[in-house]
């Protein structure tokens, strides 16, 4: 689970926003005013109050939106869907109100940097960012990220860092889960910055490449025997080259079995209409490598998942987790995805514990597996 704590900044931009002054002349202004209220209301409608920062005009026709981002109930495709969600409902309204006029959207988003020594300055620069990303502009801060991710991609760099998978009731490590860092120092050292990036810049499949090499090999040079558990998108492991990209890579690591890697299938994308999703998954499994749902009890699309593909591991998310000794809904919760787990057929591991009150817990309802702070950060692979 790709961990830290951001504000995100959404950029929504209109590209023919000239074209349309020049069709609505003197009236354009009254369109102009009926965007933004459409925008606002549906926003209003659609962010939870509590993440909702500020909604801010930017242009006369653009506006930029900043969120709270709580990685409990938050990751990079709920990004995704509520701003195309947000986008298609206000062209709608819009459309019912001036059926005639047709503006074209783009969109874009940034987190925050928060390393930046005035937060002015950090939010100023996400500002821009984010409207990069929208715009696309040539000779702008698209290019720069365009041009960073390009480096981290051609040049490899990014950290693995790995966390425990610990057995409840004899505390012995029994997995590691890898961890993405990006350049140290950089904006981009943050996973959730950086998988971002790579997302709306067309690179998240060789990023997602990359960490499987390096993985793959860390657990040679280390010799670690434990099962790893390496994080994949839907979209990666949906893509049409992943299994030939996935055998030729491991033609260079014989030493590992297949049987000891476990694909986890991160964030909430939902994977219907991912062509080659379910058949990769079932080539996967032939090869003998195991499959992981992500984030399970944090919504709909990792249920989905499990009903479509079945998977070895369902890792409970740390929405259920958190206070789950304070609050008997949550165990309930717990206990109906441990139904859910043993209809499946699927080993549970429970993420994100952080005091031994969560833990006892997790003995009482038997769960085997968990990881979190409480018993270990994550740190340097280690063979034991």
């Amino acid at each position: 689970m790709r961990d830290g704590c951001e504000v995100a900044v959404i950029a929504y931009t209109n590209k023919n926003h000239r074209e349309l002054a020049a069709q609505l002349g003197e009236e354009s202004w009254k369109y102009f005013k009926a965007l933004k209220r459409h925008f606002k209301t549906v926003i209003e409608e659609e962010i939870e109050k509590q993440d909702m920062i500020v909604l801010h005009d930017y242009y006369s026709d653009s506006l930029s939106l900043f969120i709270r981002i709580d990685h409990n109930r938050h990751c990079i495709s709920d990004i995704d869907t509520k701003m195309k969600k947000i986008l298609r409902e206000a062209e709608s309204r819009l459309f019912h109100e001036y059926p005639t006029v047709q503006p074209v959207f783009d969109t874009g988003y940034i987190f925050i940097d928060k390393s930046v020594d005035s937060v002015h300055e950090a939010v100023l620069k996400a500002h821009q960012q984010a409207f990069a990303m929208a715009e696309k502009r040539i000779q702008s801060e698209f290019n720069e990220m365009v041009y960073e991710m390009n480096k981290i991609v051609s040049q490899r760099k990014i950290k693995l860092l790995a966390q425990p998978i610990i057995d409840v009731a004899s505390k012995e490590i029994r997995a590691w889960e890898m961890l993405t860092r990006g350049p140290e120092g950089t904006a981009l050292e943050s996973p959730l910055q950086l998988f971002s990036v790579a997302r709306q810049t067309n690179m998240l499949y060789e990023l997602e490449m990359i960490v499987l090499s390096k993985t793959l090999e860390q657990i040679t040079l280390t010799g670690c025997t434990h099962d790893i558990f390496i994080n994949f998108t839907p979209i990666t492991l949906g893509n049409s080259r992943f299994v030939r990209d996935l055998k030729t890579e491991m033609q260079s690591y014989k030493n590992i079995k297949p049987s000891q890697i476990t694909f986890e299938i991160t964030e909430r994308d939902s994977i219907e209409g991912i062509e080659n999703f379910i058949y990769n998954i079932k080539v996967l499994r032939g090869m003998g490598i195991k499959i992981a749902v992500d984030d399970t009890g944090a919504g709909y699309a990792s249920l989905n998942t499990i009903s479509e593909i079945m998977p070895d591991v369902i890792k409970i998310d740390r929405s259920v987790i958190q206070n789950i000794d304070k609050n008997s809904v949550k165990e309930s919760m717990l206990k109906g995805l441990l139904l859910v787990a043993k209809e499946a057929g699927s080993i549970v591991i429970a993420e994100g514990i952080e005091s031994e009150e969560e833990a006892s817990v997790l003995s009482r309802n038997k769960v085997e597996l968990a990881q979190g702070y409480f018993y270990a950060r994550p740190g340097l692979l280690k063979t034991v």
